[in-house]
């Protein structure tokens, strides 16, 4: 596929027939852009020497975009010179020293060993959201795959791997997107990641940032002012400028190289309402479609506006559904402030109506937003249009101490809700170490000096200072340093003691999925669910071979069922239960 759109050149270094490498770059604002191409000159025999800089004027074309082709090949070491500033390649596929250092022309011969592979159907999927740095990089998670695929799950998710400050972060503070994390592995171990996990029948996904870049190392604003709506507010800064077509073709290529050159299967796209432009969203979703025209690609978006008018099949296939989590949290733990304030009153009322039709807030005035409307009707969208999960690294790495669900509740209830999330027809999302009833925090951790990690750290306990656990200073000062490589240390996951009865758990519950629901997910609808109690729910759903799974949850301090109709598939005392009818 032909990567310039309307005349536009293509970002980062393009491989041409003759075996030369044409450089691109948009830097509307420049006076003009020279390359530095590094050229060692080693002294023969030793590997040591000097080294020499090669430096040649890129010349303007159109449109703000500078071009040089040059007799190099892969492995080569560049950046790029406006003024007196050395900047690395904002499309770079790979960089040696961090995001300040060199760029490299990246070598795309890997030798796939799964070539056929062609995806699982999305309704299939049972998704794992990893940490690449925690658990040991790309090479770390390779050895996990066949445990999980074991477990019975058929897919994993990694946090962002784009090259971001430093060798330790979250990576939604990336600013080099095309460029695989240093500290996690070369191109080619992530390459090798992806075939292994391919070969053992599991799909990879990649979770993305469009929204906005991080705050070490984005060196955009300097010569492409026009990448950036400066007048329009978003968290992180002015919002990106989708609507200029070289940022448009910038993420959208983007898009396509992870799929693409790494044969990722699918995408999650990170708080796409910062973007706040449904027309790029669009024009991506379907770019992407057509790119892929005979694999099983899947696109997933998380969006607090909740907007149901983005999950059609021509565009993408589900979103993150923030709801189902936070409503099951107030069940699980009491816990009402900041945003479960949402979801306090009438909690069970609230998870029949996500159980039965998809967001919670579909409208409706949200306390947390100030009385504002949010979201939009979804209850005509099938369940499998929703992913559903008890853990996050959002909900779980933005707690002041980043504990998990197990600390904070009943294990019978965390069972009960694990069986929900698990058997339900939405697609189910674990967070890595869940499976094995993991106590080890996952906590916000990043990897900043100086003024910056001041103000990272400060500004962490500032955002807490809001609750009653860290009004006073001294309570603040417990929350870790997210600099400290420490808090990155005690975040690796480690099982807890009872971690085999968790394992069996999830993989009972995950057997009975594949074998008892999933065949029948593809036509499934939902039928109509109800609170029965202050904390129970009873749900029903026609499966597409006609039959109707229910289930009962109660997670009151004296639970009690109701009578169980139909054929019992799994149960859990008085707690949870789930059956099928003819």
């Amino acid at each position: 596929m032909d990567q310039r759109v309307g005349g536009l050149n293509a970002w980062g270094p393009e491989p041409l027939e003759d075996d030369t490498i044409r450089f691109n770059l948009w830097a509307p604002n420049a006076d003009a852009v020279a390359i530095e191409i590094d050229t060692p000159n080693l002294h023969p025999g030793t590997g040591r020497g000097t080294v020499n800089y090669t430096t040649a004027p890129l010349i303007p074309t159109e449109n703000g975009w500078w071009q040089i082709t040059l007799p190099v090949g892969p492995g080569t070491r560049y950046r790029f010179r406006i003024g007196d500033t050395a900047v690395p390649d904002p499309a770079s596929r790979r960089q040696q020293g961090g995001v300040h250092g060199w760029s490299i022309v990246s070598d795309d011969n890997y030798q796939w060993r799964a070539p056929d592979w062609r995806g699982r159907p999305w309704h299939e999927m049972v998704i794992m959201e990893l940490h690449a740095g925690t658990l040991g990089g790309f090479s770390g998670i390779t050895q996990r795959l066949p445990a999980f695929a074991a477990l019975g799950v058929t897919a994993i998710e990694l946090m962002p791997i784009n090259a971001f400050a430093g060798d330790r972060g979250w990576g939604y503070d990336g600013v080099l997107p095309y460029a695989v994390h240093e500290a996690y592995g070369s191109p080619d171990e992530l390459r090798a990641l992806i075939d292994a996990a391919h070969e053992l029948g599991l799909s990879v996904f990649l979770d993305v940032v469009y929204n906005h870049f991080g705050p070490d190392g984005n060196y955009l604003g300097l010569y492409a002012d026009r990448f950036f709506h400066r007048d329009v507010a978003t968290p992180w800064g002015g919002a990106v400028a989708v609507d200029e077509p070289p940022v448009a073709r910038f993420f959208i290529d983007n898009a396509l190289m992870w799929l693409r050159d790494y044969r990722f299967d699918g995408l999650r796209f990170d708080a796409v309402h910062a973007i706040n432009n449904p027309a790029f969203l669009d024009t991506m979703a379907a770019e992407i479609r057509a790119a892929l025209p005979d694999r099983h690609t899947h696109l997933v978006l998380e969006n607090e506006a909740n907007d149901a008018s983005r999950l059609r099949p021509d565009a993408y296939d589900a979103q993150w559904n923030d709801d189902f989590h936070n409503v099951l949290h107030v069940l699980l733990t009491g816990e009402t402030n900041a945003y479960y304030g949402d979801f306090a009153d009438r909690p069970a009322e609230r998870l029949a109506r996500c159980l039965s039709q998809g967001f919670v807030y579909q409208g409706d005035p949200s306390p947390n937003h100030d009385g504002k409307p949010r979201g939009t009707p979804s209850a005509h969208l099938p369940p499998t249009r929703f992913v559903s999960f008890l853990q996050n690294h959002d909900q779980v790495g933005n707690r002041a101490l980043g504990e998990r669900l197990k600390l904070l509740t009943d294990p019978a209830k965390l069972r009960a809700a694990t069986a929900l999330l698990l058997l339900s027809p939405q697609i189910p999302l674990l967070f890595m170490g869940e499976e094995d009833g993991s106590e080890t925090p996952f906590l916000f951790f990043t990897d900043f000096h100086d003024d910056l990690a001041d103000a990272v750290r400060e500004g962490r306990r500032r955002e807490f200072a809001k609750f009653a656990a860290f009004a006073d200073e001294q309570a603040r000062e417990t929350i870790p340093d997210p600099n400290d490589l420490a808090t990155f240390e005690q975040s690796r996951p480690l099982p807890g003691a009872d971690a085999e009865s968790w394992r069996a758990l999830y993989r009972n519950l995950l057997g009975i999925r594949r074998d008892r629901i999933v065949p029948h997910l593809r036509d499934v609808r939902a039928i109509g669910a109800e609170a029965t109690g202050d904390a129970s729910v009873v749900a029903h759903w026609r499966l597409g071979n006609g039959t109707f799974l229910g289930i009962a949850i109660d997670l009151s301090d004296t639970p009690t069922l109701p009578a169980i109709e139909g054929e019992l598939i799994y149960t859990d005392g008085a707690r949870f239960a789930a059956w099928l009818e003819s």
